[in-house]
């Protein structure tokens, strides 16, 4: 009798669950994947910038938002293949070819059809430095570093202001203080939407420390923040990061 009991109950559970699932047939479909992120980092200025602890620390500010699927390849020969690009949403470009070859003529290629194709765009502290032979770099960048013309004071607590209030990346978020390497002089005309800005001492102008740049069908999102993972696990800093990189894969901030 018990196990007669045992088993209609068990029937009449499976039934149930059977019926949820034909009442409700797109609800699994409508549950949102996590947003597939590329981190490519592997090279710097060392000792002065630990790309290795400060990737980590980019990683851990994307997955922890719950948002993001992250990968870290530490050779930018990831990039020589367009099919493997093509499984990701972003890449975040985290790095400085200070002693590494610059890109093959087919990783340049696929990096810009990438984002000109409609998929999205970080750039990341000294990235911008990168890959000095390449023309259309600095356009993906929209502003980039120079050696010898471009700089910053020494590292110290400054105030970032927010520029533009009504920019999905920068909606809704403050002023916030930065304990940082504050960029300054970077070159490029290309035109940009300033998010972030903060008055250097080094250069006595403001200088945009956060910015989206258009190319293509592809979004851009250029952060200067991250001299190292003390400046990279700021709050602020993470959720400007969190939010720039979901508009970059995405074009909207949810």
């Amino acid at each position: 009798m018990k196990t007669t009991s045992i088993l209609g109950f068990a029937t009449t559970c499976l039934a149930l669950v059977a019926t949820l699932a034909f009442a409700l047939p797109g609800a699994a479909a409508e549950a949102p994947g996590k947003i597939k992120v590329l981190l490519v980092t592997g090279d710097d200025v060392q000792p002065a910038h630990n790309w290795h602890a400060v990737s980590q620390a980019i990683r851990e500010t994307l997955t922890t938002s719950g948002k993001f699927d992250v990968r870290v390849c530490e050779d930018a020969g990831v990039l020589d293949s367009a099919a493997t690009l093509g499984r990701y949403d972003l890449v975040f470009l985290h790095m400085y070819n200070a002693k590494t070859p610059t890109l093959s003529a087919g990783a340049k290629e696929n990096l810009a059809s990438y984002v000109k194709d409609g998929k999205g765009l970080v750039i990341s502290h000294l990235s911008s430095a990168s890959f000095k032979e390449w023309e259309e770099f600095p356009k993906l960048c929209g502003r980039y570093w120079v050696m010898g013309k471009s700089g910053h004071g020494p590292r110290a607590v400054f105030k970032a202001h927010i520029s533009n209030k009504d920019h999905p990346i920068t909606q809704g978020l403050a002023d916030f203080e930065a304990d940082d390497e504050l960029y300054a002089k970077l070159l490029g005309d290309a035109p940009i939407t300033v998010l972030v800005a903060a008055d250097s001492d080094w250069s006595k102008q403001t200088e945009a420390l956060a910015f989206t740049v258009a190319y293509g069908q592809g979004r851009v999102f250029h952060e200067t923040f991250g001299h190292d993972a003390k400046a990279i696990q700021n709050p602020s800093v993470q959720k400007l990061i969190q939010r720039g990189c979901e508009w970059a894969a995405t074009g909207k901030v949810q």
